[in-house]
């Protein structure tokens, strides 16, 4: 089964744009709602995706952490446009920035509409310990906050939150 291994970070500041070696839009939308993950109705997170003219389903555990189950297809273009525009309950704007840092691939999200403002780093790793090179514009760590899980910005977006929770502020364990 394909694990995806994933931490997700605050940016403290915004030097790491000077490295951006290229920058594509994405839509996404989940064919599952946040509601039906947070009551444990659902078993997995589906995301139609598209960027650069292609299209993806990704269908993720629904579970919190920095580990989880993932699968990801290609799908006809179309399909996917019409998958955002049916059957999903929002669709999220994004850019994604990619910054390679002593061979480290960070994929920096710069979301757009309700979400404008927020801005994340993240890093797939091989293993939950793998070590990865710490920029300095990298800040918090958030992997285990689910307000910042893409499919949470759809139903509460960046624009609603208090002050305390854009600064990550509310006690969460950092994941490890």
């Amino acid at each position: 089964m394909p694990i995806e291994i994933e931490r997700k970070f605050l940016l403290r500041h915004d030097s790491w744009r000077a490295r951006i070696e290229r920058t594509e839009r994405m839509a996404q939308g989940y064919l599952v709602s946040a509601q039906a993950l947070r009551d444990g109705t659902a078993r997995a997170s589906v995301r139609a995706r598209v960027a650069g003219g292609r299209a993806w389903l990704n269908i993720k555990a629904a579970r919190l952490g920095i580990e989880r189950a993932e699968f990801e297809y290609a799908v006809p273009l179309a399909d996917a446009e019409a998958m955002l525009a049916t059957l999903c309950d929002g669709v999220l704007a994004k850019q994604r920035h990619y910054v390679t840092v002593d061979g480290t691939l960070f994929e920096i999200d710069e979301f757009e509409g309700d979400n404008a403002g927020l801005i994340v780093a993240e890093v797939e790793l091989p293993a939950v310990d793998a070590p990865f090179p710490r920029p300095d514009w990298l800040g918090a760590e958030v992997s285990a906050l689910p307000r910042y899980y893409n499919v949470n910005l759809i139903a509460y977006p960046y624009a609603q939150w208090t002050r305390d929770e854009r600064d990550a502020i509310d006690g969460a364990p950092p994941a490890c």
